[in-house]
């Protein structure tokens, strides 16, 4: 999103989040404290054996579609609100002369670049981990939820610590 507004010149909108940044930076802050406190208390998801043999192979699990639904808007809301995102896109672009010139075949030809380059980040990412999350125990996973909960309140604690 932030690609597009920068790459097709959008300067009022992203100028509109430059300064409602701190708002951005609380609202950023309170999601990350809900998301760390359900990763602290999140049990680790049951794992389904991708090879099914014998009897049972007609009783595969189906996907959880509204816990998908929930995951990924909960995943976009924290990226959407990320003031560094903001900042990092709206540097880079203004560096590189984005959006001043009116040329939308060039602005286009980033943005594109963006998306396919952050297409193809979350693809290698969620390739490894669908790789090893069978080689770890639930015990294990409990503790990376745990960590990674930890993790997650902390900044979301500095988020809300550099909005006020």
């Amino acid at each position: 999103m932030y690609g597009t507004i920068a790459g097709f010149g959008i300067t009022i909108l992203s100028s509109t989040l430059l300064a409602h940044r701190t708002s951005i930076r609380l609202g950023g802050g309170v999601l990350l404290l809900y998301l760390g406190v359900q990763s602290l208390r999140a049990e680790p998801a049951e794992t389904v054996p991708t090879a099914i043999t014998g009897p049972t192979a007609s009783t595969a699990s189906t996907p959880d579609v509204p816990g998908l639904v929930r995951d990924y808007g909960s995943t976009f809301l924290l990226t959407i609100t990320n003031p560094v995102t903001i900042l990092a896109f709206v540097g880079i672009f203004t560096g590189l002369g984005v959006g001043v010139s009116g040329n939308d075949t060039d602005a286009a030809a980033l943005v594109g670049g963006v998306f396919l380059g952050s297409a193809l980040w979350w693809f290698a990412l969620s390739s490894a981990v669908g790789h090893f999350r069978t080689r770890f125990g639930r015990s294990t996973m409990r503790r990376v939820n745990r960590l990674a909960g930890v993790i997650i309140v902390g900044f979301g604690l500095l988020a809300l610590w550099g909005g006020l």
